[in-house]
């Protein structure tokens, strides 16, 4: 089976091995890059639980100050493996979406404990801090990286992609889908998506990329991809 994954790389690189493992063929197709955003010095002694809902929030982190048995929360395992592969010990993963995470932390945190500090892109799908603060939580919100949509498809990669068409293309956001309608007109690669499989986290997704006639839309959250490719025909 060929799969395109477009997630940024940090967060797709233990799908793809798991995936080469049980001999997919993976075409890695970047949608959107990501840049450091700067901040002032925070003082992390002021919080009692940090949030991540991407990796790319803890590779763009000064972890000086930093106490690493702080209370640690994140989306997804990759995240998680991240954040204990840098030293934070008290990491536990959601399973992969953002309404899970909210569920986690309102189970295992106290919000008499002290606040809470979310790491996170300029773009989010769902402000984890807004519905968490309406749960009475005391949340501030750090930016820390932004991303950009990728303008071009190498031309190795796209010749291996008309040549071999895909059978699933996965898609993790708006802003991702929305790039990718871009580079489906630019590189004229309507007629190879019809012949695939769409993947994606919601309908809202699915519906900037509905002017193609996908062979199947799947919905999906982070962490269940391998579950969902096995039941592709």
């Amino acid at each position: 089976m060929h799969v395109i994954i477009t997630r940024p790389i940090e967060d797709s690189l233990e799908l793809i091995r798991n995936l080469k493992i049980i001999n997919y063929t993976i075409t890695y197709l970047p949608l959107i890059s990501v840049r450091k955003i700067s901040n002032e010095n925070i003082n992390f002694k002021d919080y009692k639980g940090i949030i991540f809902t991407s990796a790319n929030a803890i590779k763009f982190l000064n972890i000086n100050g930093i106490s690493k048995n702080i209370y640690c929360f994140c989306v997804g395992e990759a995240t998680e493996k991240k954040a204990k592969n840098i030293g934070f010990y008290n990491a536990i993963s959601a399973g992969g979406n953002v309404e899970a995470l909210i569920e986690l932390i309102i189970r295992t945190f106290d919000k008499k404990t002290g606040k809470l500090i979310y790491i996170s892109s300029e773009f989010v799908s769902k402000d984890l801090d807004i519905e968490l603060t309406k749960k009475g939580y005391l949340v501030d919100r750090i930016v820390n990286y932004t991303s950009e949509p990728v303008a071009q498809i190498e031309q190795n990669t796209l010749k291996y992609i008309k040549k071999n068409k895909p059978d699933v293309i996965c898609v993790y956001s708006e802003k991702s889908a929305i790039n990718l309608k871009d580079l489906i007109g630019k590189y004229s690669l309507v007629d190879v998506m019809t012949q695939t499989n769409l993947m994606c986290l919601s309908k809202k997704i699915a519906s900037v990329l509905e002017f193609i006639k996908w062979k199947k839309i799947i919905f999906f959250n982070p962490g269940e991809e391998e579950f969902f490719l096995n039941k592709v025909n």
